[in-house]
C-alpha cells in the first residue's frame, strides 16, 4: 500500500485526505441523520395531549425545543400560534429554515469531494504522463518495461480518485435522499399541528 501511495506522487496526499474528510462525514451524518433523532415518534401526540390537558407552559415548551429538531420547530409554532394561523406558518418556517440548514450541514463538503476527487487523479496522471515523456525525449523508447512501469504509475492517482469518488458519491445521494424525506415528515408533522389548532376540521395524530 505504502508503495502504491509513493508511485503515485505528490497528488495522492490530497487524495488521501479527501478520503479520510469523506469517511469521517459518512459517519457523522449516518448518525446524525436518523430518523429517531430528527423526528421522532409520538412528539405531536405528546403536544397534543399537553394542549388537551392545559398543561402547556413555558418548561413544558423548553423541553419540547430541546427534544429535537422536530420539537424545535412545533415549539416555534405554538409561541406563534397566539397571533394566528398565518403568524404560527411564519414561526415554523423560521425554526424549519434553521433546522434544515443544520440537517444539511457537510453534504456540500461530500459534494465537493466526490467532484474533485477524480480531477486530482486526473491530473496526478497527466502530471505522470508528462514525466513518461520526458524519459522518452532524454532516454528514446529502448526500455519498453520502463515505460509501461512509468505509465502504470501514472495511472494510480485515476484510479485511486475514482475509489474514493464513487463511494462517496454514492454517499452523497444517499444522504440528500434522506434529507428530503425528513424534511417532508418535519412539513407534515408541522402542518397537522397547524391544522389542528386553526382548523375546525378534524387531525389525525397517532
Amino acid at each position: 500500500m505504502v508503495e502504491i501511495v509513493s508511485a503515485g506522487g505528490w497528488l495522492m496526499l490530497p487524495i488521501i485526505l479527501c478520503s479520510i474528510v469523506a469517511i469521517a462525514i459518512v459517519i457523522e451524518r449516518f448518525w446524525t441523520l436518523s430518523a429517531a433523532r430528527i423526528t421522532p415518534k409520538y412528539v405531536l401526540a405528546q403536544v397534543w395531549t399537553w394542549l388537551k390537558n392545559n398543561q402547556l407552559d413555558s418548561t413544558k415548551l423548553r423541553e419540547l425545543r430541546l427534544s429535537s429538531p422536530l420539537g424545535q420547530i412545533l415549539a416555534a409554532g405554538l409561541l406563534s400560534s397566539k397571533y394566528g394561523r398565518q403568524a404560527m406558518i411564519d414561526g415554523i418556517e423560521q425554526a424549519a429554515a434553521k433546522v434544515i440548514h443544520d440537517i444539511e450541514r457537510y453534504l456540500s463538503t461530500l459534494g465537493t469531494i466526490a467532484a474533485i476527487t477524480p480531477l486530482l487523479g486526473l491530473l496526478g496522471t497527466v502530471v505522470g504522463m508528462i514525466r513518461v515523456f520526458s524519459e522518452i525525449m532524454l532516454q528514446g523508447t529502448g526500455n519498453a518495461n520502463a515505460l509501461a512501469g512509468g505509465i502504470s504509475e501514472a495511472l494510480i492517482t485515476t484510479a485511486a480518485g475514482l475509489t474514493v469518488a464513487i463511494p462517496t458519491y454514492i454517499a452523497h445521494r444517499f444522504f440528500m435522499r434522506r434529507v428530503e424525506s425528513l424534511v417532508l415528515n418535519l412539513e407534515l408533522e408541522s402542518i397537522k399541528l397547524v391544522d389542528a389548532l386553526h382548523s375546525d376540521r378534524e387531525v389525525e395524530v397517532k
